[in-house]
């Protein structure tokens, strides 16, 4: 793993809200730094509404976890793009966050309960 990511248990309970709608909850989600970044949450995969989430074709690949997949949420509102995000087959070091989904907190609330 590179030296600059830590990958640790959540503290806590977890809440996703899509468009104000509850579409996941976690008292084991995973929280994953990198450098300076702010932490990113990871939430297991069970603990999410996949109904409501959709592939999208996007792709990006980060070379320390490796390629992600990303997924489109339909929230009230409509649509929100590749709103999450996951890595099905991360790097070694970082296996960690495979079955798990971060999301873009321009698009989704992510919070501490």
């Amino acid at each position: 793993m590179a030296d600059h990511i830590r990958i640790r248990p959540a503290e806590g309970t977890w809440v996703v809200r899509a468009g104000g709608a509850v579409i996941g909850e976690s008292t084991r989600a995973l929280e994953l730094t990198e450098g300076d970044y702010p932490p990113v949450i990871y939430f297991p995969r069970e603990d999410i509404a996949m109904a409501f989430l959709d592939a999208s074709e996007t792709t990006s690949t980060c070379p320390y976890k490796g390629a992600a997949s990303y997924f489109s949420i339909s929230a009230e509102g409509g649509m929100l793009t590749d709103a999450a995000w996951s890595y099905e087959t991360p790097k070694a070091g970082v296996e960690e966050i495979a079955g798990h989904l971060a999301f873009d907190l321009n698009k989704i609330a992510v919070e501490q309960l």
